[in-house]
């Protein structure tokens, strides 16, 4: 306990090593010859190529992957070679792709994104390599998923999607992954020798959307029952997953078990005690067992004795105890969290027990009772605010420099990078450092690829990054060739989303078109930031730049996906000028002027619908259909469908969607949301607005939960494959966003309210 000086030197080491490594001549890396070739190999480079064929089906045969032993100071690979025959050697697999990542975009100028590339622009025979390419790994733990990114990610993707995922963490360095998926198994099978029956255990397990709360213990069994075939699928699912995962050399970080168990435990077991955890935003939580007591090590023991046996053996286990307002009632907290470890080092030793840095955990008194030797802490705070003294906070425990780039899966574009680009190697110089790791956290994945890019990016740059040139030499590879409007755009992005600074949050605003109407709304969920956290003019320059681009690069999926990311975040922006002004006409009791403003509002949601219409990454139909799929009979599908549904919507019950503010947490703008369900509440509530303009009278209250609720409970079928051309599209989305300004701009010159659109009639200049 208490201070790492072991670690700190470790790090010294390998900041030296990375200042050497990368000033070395070839020949000082590991020889090429006979005697290498000789020795036995270090690891099997199969998986790594499996994973490149499955990237780059046409030109993974110009790679030559050669494995090398990792040294003490880490992780490194080495990239050189004649045009045509590239040789990558690296210390594990998932290294080896690494070195492929970084040959793509460094020396080929194209993109493997999450999501989007532009790997169609490659040559038939790749490019050669000036010299050797070289980098080193600057931390060990390189992290990656939050404990709810399976929620609002998607609990019903199949193997394929996940392996593609793991493949894309590995290409950007990636070495850590969690792995909730099919955890429930554990539970299921170790509670049954404690008193339990098989169904009542489905009761008390929640439907997949929802697990990664009931595994934070802040709920159960919503909206259960789950199935016995549902529970083995997602066990197999999860087995491959981690299996995947061994065969690249990275780690599955495992869910620990911590003592959370069924009601009526103690009743069962006579010799434990439990604590009521009490309610988490209007759900009753899971009871602790308390792990000081005779029960915990052996249910402990019966946890991890099925999970070894379903999904293989781990190093890295992921516990999290008294979460987010958890009770330790009259346990001890330091020596509960050393009989937790006790159990976790029982079963698997040497294990690291991961937790996540939120809020005010770990606290003193937890890292107190543990081995800090044996803990990483996840950071989920780094860039978010000011101050932070780690070192000091959690007593020399090992931790990863980690960021929350966006809550509920937001389909908003934009993070804090350049709080990342400084802040990370500044804090891994303190002479006292504890940093040994990065933590990539949104709360879902999937979205925002030049954060997750430049995010990964830090654990093998050797000093801090220049934001400025790192964004120039993004925009000229995103789409597979330089363009000075590309660079422009990226550049307007750069000062605009993603220049997001620290002190109060760490992802931008969301959108109002999601959020319950209201004139005064600010926001769509209740945690996320009021205002907007940039210029807006910055993305709607963005657009117009993009529109310019090259032709022969607009037919990159990069450029594609990013074209309607861009004018989706453009056109939902001017939500927050139009509400205000809506709300100064319907104040000021100008019926026309407020029609004129709420056809404009209408309009701009229609093409909105039409926008993300274009682009699968951006449809709700593949979310809805992959979970009726998972389903054992049509009863377990309608379910699975309720679970998926009501994620994105109302989250839970009244209760907890109301009182405890869960409805629109994960928002996104998404056709079939943006049609069925954002655009009908806010015409239905304009339309009442209207009725109460034209009558005199007050509106009338609407409940919203039940609207939202019926939809959710809703089994209408939405497309799986996109429709129309992004591109017109999103010249359509600048078309109508200039036109509304500068017919607002001529009244305004000429002392007026006149100008129209042709599409949204009247632009009057209320509330200017």
């Amino acid at each position: 306990m208490g201070t790492l000086p072991i670690l700190r030197c470790r790090k010294a080491l390998a900041v030296a090593v990375l200042a050497a490594v990368a000033a070395a001549a070839p020949g000082a890396l590991p020889a090429r010859g006979a005697a290498a070739s000789a020795a036995v190999p270090a690891f099997d480079t199969a998986p790594a190529r499996a994973a490149l064929e499955r990237l780059l089906p046409s030109r993974a045969g110009q790679f030559t992957l050669v494995p090398v032993e990792e040294p003490a100071s880490g992780a490194s690979f080495s990239v050189s070679g004649e045009a045509g025959a590239i040789e990558v050697r690296s210390t594990s697999p998932a290294t080896l792709l690494t070195g492929v990542g970084w040959y793509l975009e460094r020396v080929a100028g194209v993109d493997i994104g999450w999501p989007g590339d532009s790997v169609g622009r490659l040559p038939a025979t790749l490019p050669a390599v000036r010299g050797t390419l070289t980098r080193s790994a600057t931390v060990r733990h390189r992290y990656a998923l939050n404990d709810t990114d399976e929620g609002y990610s998607g609990a019903y993707r199949d193997f394929d999607a996940y392996r593609r995922d793991i493949d894309l963490m590995a290409l950007h360095g990636v070495n850590e992954v969690f792995v909730p998926t099919g955890a429930e198994y554990a539970y299921h099978r170790a509670l049954q020798q404690f008193g339990y029956d098989a169904t009542e255990l489905r009761d008390w397990i929640p439907a997949p959307a929802h697990q990664s709360w009931w595994l934070l213990q802040n709920l159960s069994g919503f909206p259960g029952p789950v199935s016995e075939q549902l529970i083995e699928a997602r066990a197999a699912l999860g087995g491959r997953i981690a299996g995947h995962l061994r065969s690249l050399g990275m780690t599955p970080v495992l869910p620990g078990f911590f003592g959370t168990v069924p009601p009526g435990f103690a009743a069962r077991n006579p010799d434990a005690v439990t604590v009521p955890q009490g309610r988490w935003v209007g759900f009753d939580r899971p009871d602790w067992l308390d792990p000081t007591g005779p029960v915990f090590a052996r249910l402990a023991a019966a946890y991890y004795r099925v999970q070894r046996e379903r999904f293989g053996e781990s190093s890295m286990f992921k516990m999290d105890l008294l979460h987010e307002g958890g009770t330790p009632g009259a346990v001890d907290v330091a020596s509960a969290a050393g009989a937790v470890q006790r159990a976790l080092e029982a079963a698997h030793p040497g294990a690291v027990w991961v937790m996540l840095g939120w809020q005010r955990n770990p606290g003193a008194d937890l890292l107190s009772g543990v081995d800090r030797r044996r803990v990483l802490i996840v950071d989920g705070l780094s860039d978010r605010y000011d101050g932070l003294d780690r070192e000091t906070q959690w007593g020399g425990t090992p931790y990863a420099f980690g960021s929350i780039a966006n809550f509920g899966g937001h389909t908003t574009l934009g993070a804090n990078t350049g709080v990342w680009a400084d802040r990370f190697h500044t804090w891994l110089a303190k002479p006292d450092s504890a940093l040994d790791g990065i933590a990539y956290l949104p709360e879902g994945t999937g979205g925002n690829p030049a954060a997750f890019d430049l995010f990964t990016e830090l654990a093998w740059q050797p000093g801090p990054v220049d934001q400025g040139a790192w964004f120039a030499a993004y925009a000229a590879r995103r789409y597979g060739g330089a363009d000075p409007h590309a660079a422009a755009a990226w550049e307007e992005l750069r000062l605009g989303p993603y220049s997001g600074v620290s002190g109060t949050w760490s992802e931008p605003q969301d959108s109002l078109f999601a959020a319950r109407p209201s004139l005064t709304t600010a926001r769509a969920a209740r945690w996320s930031p009021t205002a907007m956290r940039y210029d807006p003019d910055t993305v709607e320059r963005a657009l117009s730049e993009l529109l310019r681009v090259a032709p022969e690069l607009r037919a990159t999926d990069a450029y594609r996906f990013d074209l309607v990311d861009v004018a989706r975040q453009a056109l939902t922006n001017r939500a927050r000028v139009l509400l205000p002004r809506i709300r100064a006409a319907y104040e000021a009791r100008d019926v026309e002027g407020f029609r004129a403003l709420v056809r404009e509002w209408g309009a701009d949601e229609e093409l909105l619908g039409r926008l993300v219409g274009s682009d699968r990454r951006f449809l709700l139909g593949p979310w809805l259909a992959a979970a009726r799929s998972w389903g054992a009979g049509p009863a377990e599908r309608d379910r699975l469908e309720y679970d998926a549904r009501s994620i994105l919507t109302t989250w839970g019950g009244r209760v907890p969607s109301e009182t405890g503010g869960l409805h629109d947490y994960a928002n996104r703008e998404w056709d079939g949301l943006v049609r069925d369900v954002y655009a009908p509440r806010w015409e239905a509530y304009f339309a009442g607005l209207d009725a109460a303009l034209v009558g005199g009278t007050a509106p009338e209250a609407v409940d919203w939960f039940a609207v939202d609720d019926a939809w959710a409970h809703g089994h209408e079928p939405y497309p799986t494959d996109p429709t129309g051309d992004p591109v017109a599209l999103a010249g359509e989305v600048h078309a109508s966003l200039t036109a509304v300004s500068a017919a607002r701009e001529a009244g305004r010159a000429r002392g007026t309210c006149a100008g129209s659109d042709p599409v949204r009639g009247p632009a009057p200049c209320v509330g200017r």
